[in-house]
């Protein structure tokens, strides 16, 4: 077999630096299909006997430099006993050895070495040995052995019992290397040296965490007599979308004897037989087959139909020999009339960008995260992934084929640093741009991508690579993914800072457009479909407005969707000095330069827990949407495929929150159409006065790989009035005032309201001797810094608001008595502007209740106002929650499409959400009333006079939060902290770096502000 840049000589670390040496003795790439020996093995798809896997325990030793490596390790004499032990596959870093370092655009050494490519760091340059022995398996003896390295990273040099086997850079497609000439009997020494830095570095400048090591999995691996090195496989539909054709490019190992003959075989799903050949030899090693097939069942992510494919090999005798099979997946992607369509239909991504990621074990991840992730994807109406910003596990894709998932394939690209410092472009001295010399390497990354990967229907379109702006170099990469596989689109974003080469890309693809940027790009005649190749920036608590994105879909034709940044935070497991575990970021472990908290952008948590920000995702991803109103419900089916009949249509009607009636109906809506039907009801359910509520939501009839049977994958609701509500009379009973010279004490039959003149708040709220009021209620207009406001610089913008909700001065106190209750109102000044005026009322009635009214009289040219809310302490005992409101994830005024109407229960520490950095959390938009009680029931209930409330619940206040960069930092718990709020500004997420909440999720603080509301014991 031919190796790619075969080299007799010596090794030298030259190649480390050496932009033309990436790849030395290394065999080509070629498609990741399985083998067997029989049709038995094949048909059971079970672990190749022909592979043995080399993970696990490796002796291993670690230097910081070259310098100080132990250098003649390789030797057979040389005993490495006495070393540690490392896990294979796993990063060096997280196994005791250097540290973590995490760093987003800038290059790792930025600030510590004075370099530019190809030149690599020499002090700091973390080399790592490894060492296994092992004996040939049985069933290798006497055959050719090969070991494959699935993912190193960034540069390793190999050597078996002392002699020089090979050499590469690329950290995630597979290396492989031919190891029979240098096969002993008995023991054999596997020597491997791993360099963190590398010419391939400068090419890697991914958002991540920077690792090194054998992350991936390591197995030797033998041939039949008789072997198909590299298969082709394309499965197409012809123009009508309804015959398919089914050819191959099979190419044989060189070294191998040549077949008697090949045959071919494909299978439905069900084993049924659907067609049969024999393929003909093209020329030497080459063999090409092509299979006709009517009608096939078509595979979408909606309906992942896969046929088996079995092709077998015959030697000379007419034994099989081999058996290869791949799963097929008929379909056709293209470009019609400037829209990207699948099966002749317009495809719309509802995608996220993922990264292969662990809080343990970093990008060393496990089949069951990888199987965890794709049925997480499924159940929340992810169709899509681009696989940002390097190719992925084979596992993976494979996945992606099954369960049904679009995959951007993104080769392992990314120079952001070269050319963009802090957010300024400078493409002064960019890579690869226009340089000749990078060419061959940046290629070797886009063919050992395409060759590996190209069998996977799952996959419709080849990315150049991420942020690497723009040039020569990437344009002869696309132009090879289209010569190569004209069946795929090919995307990159980066020419939109160079129109020069806009061939590059099939699609105009941007990140974080604003939604009116997009908008005025599809009015303009465009010449190319739109792609948000990145959108929605999700760091911490974010996400708002991405409707106006989802919005889009239905408009313009031409726009196709987008990819949510990110799947998951790349956040890792760390201990405090008190031995406690943690989800840490960068700076976290002493690594310098870092990019701190930018690394947690996911909408689930790294240890793969949904965060609140998913019911949002999942419902504006939702391919049927259900518009249901006081009398039936409008299914608007915006599926490519799926008949609605599929699913099951229940609906339940519920009043004040509580169900009254629940059915089911059977709706038959095709693809792309929309249908209506009613609601049975029982005769005068919706009589009687109050809000009313319809739940619809349309469920899986049958289980799936991904979900059971009654998982919700599309939900609507309807929300009406049925005259108005009937108000509870006002309490009633005899109330004593004292009106003290500093207090003023409301007194009815087993409570007592206080009233301070000195504090200026109501001070004491006791109902039977149990106080509620730990900490006086106070005008609040700042909430915690969430990681969008940070980018804003709210503290910058806005920090006079949160001086203003540390001290305010009572300008006068008010005591107005009339029948049945007793009003007490705190007039406040604030030192931010002299007309800027907020005055709070307590009205105690008879019985104990207490309405509350805030008022906020605003000013011109004031800054951004984060929330308008009183907050308060009450006892930690008091920490049981029963919301009648918005949910049940927290939702905010901008990110509440996905919540539903409804009562829900949750405590007061399970409704802080676990974003990394302390942070505004927990919020609930139309809250109607919320119960705060404490383990046997006693608390008050906070309910809305007039318009709804935003409600919030913690055991910190806003000021701890924001003074928190941790957890773990902030206090033990005592108290409960509500607030409530009339309004709190939208969280935002078009971008992290500055962009702002839509306008119309702000607080106009030029304007008068107020909002009402009842405490009422329970």
């Amino acid at each position: 077999m031919k190796t790619l840049a075969r080299r007799e000589a010596a090794p030298t670390l030259d190649w480390l630096s050496d932009v033309k040496v990436f790849a030395v003795n290394r065999l080509p790439a070629h498609s990741d299909h399985y083998y067997y020996e029989s049709m038995e093995e094949a048909k059971q798809a079970s672990s190749m006997n022909l592979r043995h896997s080399l993970n696990g325990s490796w002796k291993f030793h670690y230097s910081v430099n070259p310098a100080s490596r132990p250098e003649a390790f390789y030797q057979p004499q040389f005993d490495s006993n006495g070393w540690g032990d490392i896990t294979v596959p796993g990063h060096i870093q997280l196994q005791g050895h250097g540290k973590p370092q995490y760093v987003n655009t800038m290059y790792p050494w930025d600030g510590l070495a004075d370099i530019r490519p190809p030149e690599i760091p020499q002090d700091h340059n973390a080399v790592g040995s490894y060492v296994k022995v092992f004996e040939v398996p049985e069933i290798m003896e006497n055959k050719p052995v090969y070991i494959s390295f699935q993912g190193v990273e960034s540069a390793f040099y190999v050597w078996l019992n002392g002699a020089f086997v090979g050499y590469s850079e690329d950290s995630f497609t597979p290396a492989e290397f031919d190891l029979t000439p240098f096969l002993l009997d008995g023991e054999n020494k596997l020597a491997v040296e791993v360099y963190q830095r590398s010419t391939g570095s400068w090419l890697e400048d991914q958002d991540f965490w920077r690792f090194s090591g054998i992350f991936r999995d390591v197995y030797l691996y033998t041939v039949p007599e008789i072997h198909v090195y590299d298969t082709h496989i394309r499965a197409s539909l012809d123009d009508a979308y309804t015959n398919g054709t089914l050819q191959a490019d099979l190419k044989l190992l060189q070294e191998t004897a040549a077949p008697s003959k090949i045959e071919v075989e494909l299978y439905h799903a069900d084993g049924k037989l659907a067609a049969s050949q024999n393929a003909v030899q093209d020329s030497g090693e080459k063999w090409t087959f092509s299979l006709q097939v009517d009608e096939p069942e078509k595979w979408s992510a909606e309906s992942p139909y896969l046929y088996r494919l079995y092709i077998k090999v015959y030697n000379e005798d007419g034994s099989l020999v081999e058996v290869v099979p791949q799963k097929v997946g008929f379909r056709r992607f293209e470009l019609k009339n400037k829209v990207m369509c699948l099966n002749g239909e317009r495809i719309v991504f509802k995608g996220v960008n993922r990264h292969e990621f662990n809080c343990r074990s970093g990008r060393a991840i496990t089949k069951e995260d990888m199987l965890w992730d794709i049925k997480t994807l499924k159940r929340h109406n992810i169709n899509a992934v681009r696989t940002s910003h390097y190719p992925n596990q084979s596992y993976w894709y494979e996945l992606c084929d099954e369960y049904g998932v679009y995959v951007i394939d993104e080769m392992n690209l990314e120079t952001h640093g070269s050319w963009q410092k802090m957010g300024a472009v400078d493409p002064s001295w960019n890579i690869p741009g226009n340089r000749p010399e990078w060419q061959d390497i940046v290629m070797d990354r886009a063919i050992s991508m395409l060759e590996r990967d190209k069998n996977h229907p799952s996959i419709l379109i080849w990315s150049c690579g991420n942020e690497s702006y723009a040039g020569e170099v990437i344009l002869n990469v696309s132009r090879f993914f289209k010569k190569a596989d004209p069946s795929r689109l090919v995307h990159y974003e980066g020419v939109f800072y160079d129109r020069e080469y806009n061939e590059t890309s099939d699609m105009e693809s941007r990140m974080y457009a604003k939604p009116a940027d997009i908008e005025e790009y599809l009015k303009n005649n465009p010449e190319k479909p739109y792609l948000s190749c990145e959108y929605m920036h999700a760091m911490g608590n974010s996400l708002g407005g991405m409707h106006k994105y989802t919005d889009l879909e239905k408009k313009y034709p031409m726009y196709q969707g987008g990819f949510i940044w990110d799947y998951i935070d790349q956040s890792l497991i760390k201990k405090d000095r008190y031995g406690n575990e943690f989800l840490a970021y960068g700076s976290d472990f002493e690594d310098r330069p870092t990019d701190y908290g930018f690394c947690t952008n996911g909408i689930v948590y790294a240890n793969r827990e949904l965060s609140p920000k998913m019911q949002e995702v999942k419902y504006l991803y939702q391919d049927i949407k259900l518009l249901p109103d006081a009398v039936g419900v409008t299914v608007v089916n915006e599926s490519l495929f799926t008949n609605t009949g599929d699913y099951s249509l229940e609906y339940i009607l519920f009043r004040e929150g509580r169900e009254l009636y629940r059915d089911k109906l059977s709706l038959a809506v095709k693809p792309q159409s929309e249908g209506r039907a009613e609601f049975r009801l029982p005769e005068g359910i919706t009589d009687q006065n109050g809000e009313y509520c319809f739940h619809v939501s349309l469920n899986l009839k049958e289980n799936e790989v991904w979900a059971e049977a009654g998982h919700e994958i599309a939900f609507g609701q309807h929300v009406f009035q049925v005259k108005a509500a009937e108000k509870q009379p006002a309490g009633t009973g005899e109330l004593r005032v004292v009106d003290g010279d500093v207090n003023i004490g409301v007194h009815g039959r087993d409570f007592t309201a206080i009233f301070s003149k000195q504090a200026g708040s109501l001070i004491s709220l006791s109902y039977a001797g149990k106080e509620m009021i730990s900490l006086p209620p106070a005008p609040l207009f700042w909430r915690a810094t969430t990681d969008n406001d940070r980018g804003f610089s709210q503290g910058y913008q806005s920090g006079l608001w949160y001086a203003a909700s540390l001290a305010r001065r009572c300008t006068a106190v008010d005591l107005n008595e009339e029948a049945g209750e007793v009003t007490v109102a705190f007039t406040y000044q604030l030192s931010i502007h002299s007309e800027v005026v907020v005055k709070v009322y307590y009205t105690v009635l008879g019985d104990g209740s207490v309405r509350v009214k805030s008022h906020y009289h605003g000013a011109e040219n004031l800054p951004q106002l984060p929330i308008f809310a009183l907050s308060f302490k009450t006892p930690a005992d008091y920490d049981q929650l029963e919301w009648y409101a918005m949910g049940p994830e927290e939702n905010y005024s901008d990110r509440s499409n996905g919540a539903r109407l409804g009562i829900f229960k949750n405590t007061v520490s399970e409704n802080l959400s676990d974003y990394l950095m302390p942070q505004e959390s927990g919020n609930r938009t139309g809250v109607r009333w919320v119960n705060l009680t404490n383990r046997i029931g006693q608390g008050i209930r906070i309910s809305a006079v007039g318009e709804h409330l935003e409600c919030n619940f913690s055991p910190y206040t806003a000021f701890e939060l924001e003074n928190a960069q941790h957890h773990y930092e902030l206090p033990n718990v005592h108290y409960s902290v509500v607030t409530v709020a009339g309004k709190q500004m939208g969280v935002g997420g078009d971008d992290s770096w500055g962009a702002p909440v839509h306008q119309e999720y702000l607080l106009r603080t030029d304007q008068d502000l107020e909002f009402e509301f009842m405490i009422n014991r329970i």
